[in-house]
């Protein structure tokens, strides 16, 4: 067999030159898992301070968050909001026009600001803003003047996108500064915390039920020609502030520089708040063991009198009263007889566990002291039982009324949602027997008494009527009235507590020129009750109703006999 030899020119590879080829790819390959190693530990790094620790170990992970929180509602609804937002400044060294033809042209763009403030700003030797928050047709129309000398620098700004809604409850603050009153200033720590910064803040109240409270005051205040209203609605169980509205009211968009109405009547005023004194008073002498009886009654066929001062029925009956016809009929003369029987400590002791002698406690910074007595003496006992001489503020009763229906547990209000299942334990001020019958004793002012105009149909509403003459150096005033309603609803299961209140109201052609709560107050918690029920879960069902059959035979109305206070 031949054997085949095949031969090659080719000379052998050199082990050199492998050696050099091999060494070279060991170090690229090195230098690969270096840079892979270096890049997933930045990577790593990154994650840490920007996720897991939340910026806290660096800048990084806190510089994309805004310098403060968003303020939403309960349901999310967002209220006040850290934008990017439109500037316009003036750098006077740079302008090349003619200054005067130049503020022309801006006032014309900006008809709010006076063309001497424009010339001012453009002759200045500083920079300058001519406008914050400028809106983007205001930016365009200025851009186009083609003036070099005009910047439009991007900053953070608050904005509140829903305008004047809740503004009392808001407040208003710089986007890196301190808030100047409301939540901004209430919760200003927790807003500009920078762990929690990208969280919003969530109050208790309810831009919906918001909406239809402020707008019933304003409607009613502009027929009464009030000076101004007030009102709140209140969880009965938890104390959560479901809305809050003053008026008038103020946008914290526009903050000028003497708002009237940037004062919260709320929680900034007092008043002496009148006869819906008379149900805390009552029940404060069923717990003293001083009433014992609802058919026990009191003498109410003339005026009171006591040294020199006289107590007086606005409507008088000229007879005795039980129980509930001093509450339906709104008795002065019959409450400060129960007020005498009772003697000042008991009711005292009632006042200062509802904190009628302190401010009214809320979160918010602007909240405003009572008038307590200095000499609770025989008279004064009388009078404050019928809410004179005495003034707090609205909260105070709307707390009140929560503890008188709701079992008799006072709780703080709070501007904060509360869990469910995680409201405050409170502190009990009246007997759960009390309450119970505090219950019935409300539904029948509204359905029999002062209160009907506030009845409505299917929410077995609840409450009591007040007007006060305003108090001035050396009296009282007969023309000025602060008038109230406060009532809860529904009185089978008492959920929410609402106030009214209007300041000053003149009267109208439909109230008759009468300008007594029952007329001005009592038909706006109407009007809002039946338009906030639903959204609150309340739904009307006239089948139901608190029983209060064992006490409507006590009432008895002579003809001619009026309930209207």
């Amino acid at each position: 067999m031949a054997t085949i030899v095949v031969r090659s020119d080719r000379p052998a590879p050199s082990s050199g030159r492998v050696n050099v080829t091999a060494l070279a790819h060991q170090r690229l390959m090195l230098l690969l898992v270096l840079f892979i190693a270096i890049t997933g530990l930045i990577g790593l790094r990154l994650c840490w301070m920007g996720v897991v620790s939340g910026g806290r170990d660096g800048n990084i992970g806190s510089a994309s968050l805004p310098p403060r929180a968003d303020i939403v509602d309960r349901n999310g609804f967002p209220l006040a909001r850290t934008m990017d937002a439109y500037s316009i400044a003036i750098q006077p060294k740079k302008l090349i026009g003619d200054r005067d033809e130049l503020a022309r042209k801006l006032a014309e763009i900006f008809p709010d600001e006076h063309y001497d403030v424009l010339l001012a700003k453009l002759s200045g030797k500083r920079w300058t803003y001519l406008r914050r928050r400028a809106l983007p047709e205001q930016v365009a129309a200025v851009n186009a003047l083609g003036e070099p000398g005009i910047e439009f620098p991007r900053e953070k700004e608050r904005i509140y996108p829903q305008r004047t809604l809740a503004a009392h409850v808001l407040g208003f603050a710089p986007v890196d500064g301190v808030g100047g009153m409301g939540a901004e200033a209430a919760f200003n720590d927790r807003l500009i915390d920078p762990a929690r910064r990208g969280e919003p803040f969530m109050l208790s109240i309810d831009g919906r039920v918001q909406a239809a409270l402020e707008s019933e005051l304003y409607a009613q205040m502009m027929q009464q020609q009030a000076r101004g209203a007030a009102g709140i609605i209140l969880d009965a169980n938890t104390g959560e502030v479901i809305a809050m509205a003053s008026l008038p009211v103020f946008d914290p968009n526009k903050l000028g520089k003497d708002d009237r109405g940037r004062g919260n009547d709320v929680v900034q005023s007092r008043y002496e708040l009148g006869s819906t004194f008379k149900p805390i008073s009552i029940a404060a002498a069923m717990d003293a063991g001083v009433v014992t009886s609802m058919s026990k009654r009191y003498d109410a066929t003339a005026p009171l009198q006591v040294g020199g001062f006289k107590i007086k029925d606005d409507h008088p009956l000229k007879r005795w009263l039980n129980v509930p016809e001093t509450l339906v009929h709104s008795s002065n003369i019959a409450t400060a007889r129960i007020a005498d029987e009772m003697g000042p400590g008991p009711i005292q002791k009632i006042y200062r566990e509802l904190e009628f002698d302190r401010r009214p406690t809320i979160e918010l910074h602007e909240r405003a002291r009572t008038l307590w007595p200095v000499n609770w003496g025989r008279i004064t006992t009388m009078t404050v039982s019928y809410g004179h001489g005495i003034a707090v503020t609205p909260l105070h009763l709307a707390s009140a009324y929560a503890a008188l229906v709701n079992g008799g547990i006072w709780r703080p209000a709070t501007l904060q949602k509360i869990k469910p299942g995680q409201a405050p334990e409170g502190r009990r001020v009246f007997s759960a027997a009390t309450s119970a019958r505090m219950r019935q004793l409300l539904r029948m002012i509204v359905s029999a008494g002062t209160g009907r105009s506030a009845d409505a149909k299917g929410y077995r509403v609840g409450g009591k009527t007040g007007s006060a003459e305003k108090p001035f150096e050396g009296g009282y005033a007969h023309t000025s009235l602060v008038t109230t309603f406060a009532a809860a609803f529904p009185m089978d299961n008492p959920k929410y507590v609402v106030l009214a209140m209007m300041d000053e109201p003149k009267g109208s052609p439909e109230t008759f020129g009468l300008r007594t709560a029952a007329w001005t107050a009592a038909p706006v918690v109407k009007r809002v009750i039946e338009r906030t029920g639903p959204m609150l879960g309340v739904i009307p069902d006239e089948r139901r109703d608190v029983d209060i059959s064992e006490l409507m035979p006590l009432l008895w109305k002579a003809p001619g006999e009026s309930d209207k206070e």
